[in-house]
């Protein structure tokens, strides 16, 4: 059977556990049809990019699904039909990949070690020290525009 990697959004008005349910029924109903979830990321309530009906937030959900088209269609059907489901997007796959996803490792880095690695007031080098500015640079302008006017 073909594979498949579905992503959708919750509202942030649902709990985690709804959510879980709401994963769980779709786990059922593939099952009826043949089809099995063969991965599972939960990543959490997130910020939307723009508002959708009226949510800034959403609990995303990523699914690793092996089922006939029949069946994917028959959950993305019901999912629309859902209230608390707020974006569904179904792509099919070559293959499901174990390891997890950019948004699920991205999530355990410290956020200051980051910042830090950027060159920002915690890594030691302010804005002059970076070669932008300062008074090297000014110097090195001056005679060079001392050496314009000499005709060199």
């Amino acid at each position: 059977m073909p594979l498949y990697e579905t992503v959708l959004i919750a509202r942030n008005d649902v709990s985690q556990a709804q959510v879980e349910g709401l994963v769980e029924t779709i786990t059922a109903q593939l099952a009826e049809q043949e089809g099995k979830v063969l991965k599972r990321e939960f990543w959490g309530l997130r910020t939307l990019a723009y508002r959708i009906k009226k949510n800034r937030k959403g609990h995303y959900v990523l699914l690793g699904i092996d089922a006939s088209i029949t069946a994917v269609r028959e959950m993305e059907r019901q999912l629309s039909l859902n209230e608390d489901v707020l974006r569904v997007l179904t792509l099919r796959v070559e293959e499901i990949d174990d390891t997890p996803s950019p948004i699920l490792s991205r999530k355990g880095d410290d956020r200051g070690e980051r910042g830090a690695s950027r060159g920002g007031p915690r890594a030691g080098g302010g804005r002059f020290e970076s070669g932008r500015g300062g008074r090297r640079n000014n110097e090195s302008l001056e005679a060079r525009d001392l050496a314009f006017e000499d005709g060199e």
